[in-house]
């Protein structure tokens, strides 16, 4: 699985420009299907509004990108706000621009400024996360082994996830396939080779970036 920076939850944000009322909606999406329910639920919510711009940038490489101008004269409101969305090195992210014109003309070079400011404005307000490819390893351990494991130094990019008690300890382990060989060898050292490994599986995990 690949790597990515996007967006970790909703965002909204809101300026005035020459009168004219700039609101901005940011959220995680996938998909297009996702990024397109998500327009359409901000088309409803603001159904008066003079223009819903609304743009895409989906894909670990970001490969699918798309945007609409929504009446605004081309290449003005849609086009800029893909360009600032990957320029941001974002992806899987959608945007919609809503303006309330008024009654001041801002020009071509003045609405593509007010597009750009309004959605980077949202999208510093989301602010940003690494989606990182893991591997994920569900182990069993004595209980003396397991206080000896949450006390252990793991090697980098190693994370143990909320463990389950029984006649033994289980844990799940969220790690890098890097440090797979480092990470088996601390838990037979830790356990004295008592120890119980299912088979690891592919995931993915979330990091914000501060």
């Amino acid at each position: 699985m690949a790597e990515y920076l996007t967006v970790p939850g909703r965002a909204r944000t809101e300026q005035i420009i020459e009168r004219s009322r700039f609101i901005t909606s940011a959220s995680p999406a996938a998909s297009r299907e996702e990024a397109e329910a998500f327009f359409a639920e901000i088309r409803k919510e603001f159904r008066d509004a003079t223009h819903n711009v609304p743009a895409f940038v989906i894909g670990d490489k970001m490969q699918l990108q798309w945007a609409s101008d929504d009446g605004e004269p081309q290449g003005t409101a849609g086009a800029p706000i893909v360009r600032l969305i990957t320029g941001k090195g974002l992806t899987n992210v959608a945007v919609v621009v809503t303006r309330y014109f008024g009654g001041i003309k801002l020009g071509t070079g003045g609405l593509v400024r007010a597009y750009t400011s309004s959605a980077s404005q949202c999208l510093d307000a989301c602010g940003t996360a690494r989606h990182e490819s893991a591997l994920s390893m569900e182990a069993r351990v004595s209980y003396p082994a397991f206080e000896k494991l949450r006390r252990a130094k793991l090697p980098e990019g190693a994370e143990i996830k909320e463990p389950v008690y029984s006649d033994r300890v289980g844990v799940t382990i969220l790690f890098r396939e890097a440090e797979r060989e480092a990470l088996l060898k601390l838990l037979n050292d830790i356990s004295g080779g008592d120890l119980e490994v299912s088979e690891e599986k592919e995931t993915e995990r979330v990091f914000l970036i501060p």
